[in-house]
């Protein structure tokens, strides 16, 4: 197997005759390409949360069963991830993107028009395929049209899609819905996930797909101490920040936010995630990954340890609970960037792989920090918090003795 994998090494018609590789400023052009289309990802995953009473209400179930596609398309991202990047390892990259977006707009096509609670559940697993195709070879593919010492930043914007729309996906579903119903709403997703697809095509480059190695072959990676140190970090994190942000209207009516204002305040959240994700990759690039790792932890404690004790005390200020909320949106969405940097630097050769594992890794963690914070939340607010207030020094503990001794 070749020790340089298509995702990290330049384009043919760069390699030929000692070319020089794709320009920089070419391969940023094109990592804002392929960010529209983890936004569309993006959209696709998180905005079915901002119309569950609507969507219910049409297929005639309970929300908690109509909850089933949100957990579904979690538990089939996760689970396929890294079957689907070794049963597309051959494609042309550009060709697969492409591809995937294209599944993507099928997927939500099919699920604005399905009749009952188990044909949209069919459709979530496609989806999810479509979902698990595109993120980690975007990812893997921006990295690869960079140089080196920018590859954290076009991480950060490939992953930057995804943040907008966790910053934006959830208060406009919540209009479209309103305004359109769940099922335009759903057929607008498909529609942007199409615009996507013509931009991959219209602006990236040809990049050649990887050597077919069997799954079991490809894992061996896992047995690297470097993989072992991120992906279970991932999942902590990720557990961390989510135990609260799938109950973010009841927790935030707990520390004093009125239900007029709880679209402002997921805003704010999501502008947090925006500027921590991008600052994370001008961050890792200087300074190391680690570093930005134990920042970000020990802000996303400190927050919402913080919102558990307003909660506990009846409530507080909304501006000081908005700069927490901001605070804690930073700091969750500022992992992701230097996580994918250290499976890259990790194992080259198997990048793509990686990169989905830890897509997988994320919702999982996602998948675990919902149904935590659920348990939690049972017992109030403050322990919701304070839940998650505890994940986070968890993953800061592991960060610290897996880190012990490593670079970056």
């Amino acid at each position: 197997m070749s020790t340089t994998s298509a995702a990290t090494r330049p384009p043919k018609s760069a390699q030929a005759g000692g070319a020089a590789p794709e320009p920089p400023r070419r391969g940023l052009t094109s990592t804002l390409v392929l960010a529209l289309g983890t936004f569309a990802v993006g959209t696709d995953a998180f905005v079915l949360a901002a119309f569950l009473p609507s969507m219910a209400g049409g297929l005639g179930v309970s929300q908690a069963a109509a909850g089933q596609a949100i957990t579904v398309f979690a538990i089939a991202y996760a689970l396929l991830a890294p079957v689907v990047a070794t049963l597309t390892a051959r494609l042309e990259r550009r060709t697969l993107l492409v591809g995937a977006l294209g599944v993507l707009a099928l997927a939500n096509l099919g699920s604005a028009l399905s009749p009952s609670l188990s044909v949209l559940l069919v459709t979530r697993v496609l989806a999810a395929v479509g979902a698990a195709a595109y993120t980690p070879n975007a990812g893997a593919v921006g990295a690869a049209l960079v140089r080196p010492e920018q590859r954290a930043r076009a991480l950060a914007v490939v992953i930057g899609g995804l943040t907008v729309a966790t910053a934006l996906g959830v208060p406009l579903g919540g209009v479209a819905s309103h305004w359109l119903g769940w099922r335009s709403a759903l057929a607008l997703v498909a529609a942007l996930c199409l615009l996507a697809g013509v931009g991959v095509a219209a602006i990236m480059p040809r990049l050649p797909g990887n050597p077919r190695v069997p799954l079991r072959d490809r894992l061996n990676a896992l047995r690297r101490p470097g993989v072992l140190a991120v992906l279970p970090l991932t999942v902590l994190g990720m557990a961390a920040c989510y135990t609260v942000y799938a109950y973010a209207v009841p927790t935030l009516h707990a520390v004093g936010v009125p239900t007029a204002h709880g679209t402002l305040m997921l805003f704010l959240y999501g502008l947090g995630a925006v500027l921590g994700n991008l600052l994370a990759g001008v961050v890792t690039d200087r300074w190391g990954a680690l570093r930005l790792l134990t920042g970000a932890y020990v802000a996303m404690g400190g927050s919402l340890a913080l919102l558990g004790g307003i909660a506990a005390h009846g409530g507080g200020t909304e501006l000081v609970v908005g700069l927490l909320v901001f605070l804690w949106g930073g700091s969750s969405w500022s992992q992701t960037p230097p996580q994918q940097h250290r499976l890259i630097a990790a194992a080259p050769s198997e990048a793509p792989l990686l990169v989905s594992l830890n897509s997988s890794a994320i919702y999982l963690g996602i998948s675990a920090g919902t149904g935590l914070g659920g348990l939690a939340l049972a017992h109030g607010a403050a322990a919701a918090y304070g839940l998650g207030a505890v994940l986070a020094v968890v993953a800061l503990a592991f960060l610290t003795v897996t880190g012990r001794g490593r670079k970056g």
